[in-house]
């Protein structure tokens, strides 16, 4: 290793360590009533911007929405946000998404995501396990542009659907395969 990247990869581990803390602190809501608020608003925010989310909406027997996950990594890294659980416009519960991961990475970024839970079957296992990784148990599809112009409200046969929104920061891309989501209490 020369002698610059010696002195670049502390301080770029330091920025991106600092930077992180930041964001993780700013991750979850103080409040179940701003967690609320802030999971309505992104709720509202995405049918803006993906009317096919808010047709699937009618169709779906829960939502989770999460409006503002943090994620960070150098190497390893992780990412963590709060949200709630609604059945139609009544919130049932409080959640958290955490995911770790390794590979070639670097930077933080912030994102929402909401699932459409579209069966009973999906609604029972997030509520009564003690945690659901996505990729295990019910069938989740990321839906992108490509994929909201394949489906319809009469082809929605899939257990839950995901849409990522609000997409910022100096990573690239969102995977939420290996996401792990629990009941929290507030």
């Amino acid at each position: 290793m020369t002698k610059s990247l010696k002195q670049f990869f502390p301080a770029m581990l330091a920025i991106l360590a600092l930077v992180s803390a930041s964001l993780l602190n700013n991750a979850s809501a103080a409040t179940a009533e701003d967690l609320t608020a802030d999971s309505r608003q992104a709720l509202q925010s995405l049918y803006k911007t993906q009317p096919f989310a808010e047709t699937i909406s009618r169709n779906a027997k829960a939502v989770l929405v999460f409006p503002k996950i943090v994620k960070a990594g150098l190497v390893f890294g992780g990412s963590y946000g709060e949200g709630v659980m609604m059945k139609g416009s009544q919130v049932v519960g409080y959640y958290n998404s955490v995911t770790g991961s390794w590979g070639l990475q670097a930077g933080a970024q912030t994102y929402g995501y909401a699932l459409f839970l579209m069966t009973d079957k999906a609604v029972n296992y997030v509520s009564q396990t003690k945690g659901w990784e996505i990729g295990v148990g019910p069938t989740v599809v990321v839906v992108d542009e490509g994929v909201a112009r394949n489906l319809s409200s009469s082809t929605l046969k899939d257990d839950a659907y995901a849409f990522v929104f609000d997409q910022q920061g100096l990573m690239a891309g969102v995977s939420i395969e290996g996401t792990k989501i629990s009941h929290i209490k507030r």
